[in-house]
């Protein structure tokens, strides 16, 4: 129930983004998306210390809150990125470039995964034995800082702008004629001959 719920804030982030935010600079956007990511860490933190109940916020309400939050927020984060390599990509290599952000997104996911897992270590956090599970999520709450440092690389335009010169997007390589890519398209009833 409570993925369902963050699914549908998931579309709502979407909608905040397409709705309100689509006007914004990449850095300005980027930079606050990455803030409120970084701020948002501190719900877990809250719920594993227990100060939900010291607010008198019931935990199946506070979780199902979390999961709103961190699922608006982290739409609100990747929608730019999306459209800022939608903008850097040239012609012809949309698919390749989509495999390649999705291949560094998918290693970022892992390495941030095995470097969880040996932060439980280092704090002995076990399946048993949460007594430091709270300075696991402060380390992983400062470390969502981190990528602030970076904001600079991020171009400071609007997101409509083009980011790179019109000859280089609409440059087409010679040895490749478009209407011909070396397919050839066979019916499912037709033998094909070898």
């Amino acid at each position: 129930m409570i993925f369902a719920i963050g699914a549908l804030a998931s579309i709502g982030g979407v909608l905040i983004y397409h709705k309100i935010l689509k006007d914004y600079p990449f850095r300005n956007l980027l930079f606050f998306a990455q803030l409120f990511y970084a701020i948002a860490g501190m719900l877990d933190l809250i719920f594993i210390l227990r100060w939900n109940l010291i607010l008198g916020v019931p935990d199946y309400f506070f979780v199902i809150m979390e999961e709103c939050i961190s699922r608006i927020i982290t739409r609100i984060r990747w929608m730019p990125m999306i459209i800022l390599s939608t903008r850097l990509c040239p012609l012809g290599i949309e698919g390749t470039f989509f495999a390649l952000l999705m291949c560094i997104d998918s290693l970022g996911a892992l390495s941030s995964k095995w470097g969880g897992g040996m932060v439980l270590h280092l704090f002995h956090v076990t399946r048993t034995d949460f007594t430091n599970l709270w300075l696991a999520v402060l380390v992983r709450f400062i470390l969502r800082f981190a990528p602030l440092g970076l904001i600079f690389l991020v171009p400071k335009v609007d997101q409509s702008e083009n980011l790179l010169p019109a000859d280089f997007l609409a440059k087409t390589f010679p040895d490749v004629n478009p209407d011909d890519e070396g397919l050839q398209l066979v019916s499912v009833n037709e033998k094909i001959e070898v």
